[in-house]
């Protein structure tokens, strides 16, 4: 097990303590992407889309200023959604449609978010300044934090 894969197991772990505290999906949110933002060194925007009647909308996020609302059927956030996966993307400025909040994102993560019966209400997104910054390890850990919003 490599040192980022102890990372996440030790943040899951944080997590799972934390927000035992509460079943607000807000909140819940908040403090994953603090926990998130602040313990992993590459993320550069880390944070919450969330879907409100076909649109989807910024949530809880810390990171340089967010785009409010992404255009339907563009970007990483709406390939994640549409596609029902995790994305993974090394150079987001190859990436067809892609998004651009802040210039200075290189690579980014997306993973649906959803619900206790597995409807997709919104995704997580991370960006990093650096290119190639995520993997499948990121991609199995993200996933299961996720979930947490609504499934501990």
């Amino acid at each position: 097990m490599d040192k980022k894969e102890m990372r996440y197991i030790r943040l899951i772990e944080q997590l799972e303590g934390l927000l035992t505290k509460t079943d607000f999906d807000l909140s819940r949110m908040a403090t994953i992407t603090a926990i998130l933002h602040n313990k992993m060194k590459d993320f550069f925007w880390t944070g919450f889309y969330l879907l409100r009647e076909d649109e989807l909308l910024v949530g809880n996020y810390q990171g340089a200023l967010a785009c409010q609302k992404l255009k339907k059927d563009v970007g990483v956030c709406w390939a994640a959604i549409n596609r029902g996966e995790t994305v993974i993307v090394e150079d987001v400025h190859k990436f067809e449609g892609h998004i651009a909040c802040d210039s200075r994102s290189n690579s980014e993560i997306v993973i649906p978010l959803r619900d206790k019966k597995g409807n997709i209400k919104g995704c997580l997104d991370i960006d990093s300044k650096e290119f190639s910054t995520f993997d499948s390890i990121d991609a199995k850990y993200l996933e299961i934090i996720a979930n947490m919003v609504y499934k501990i």
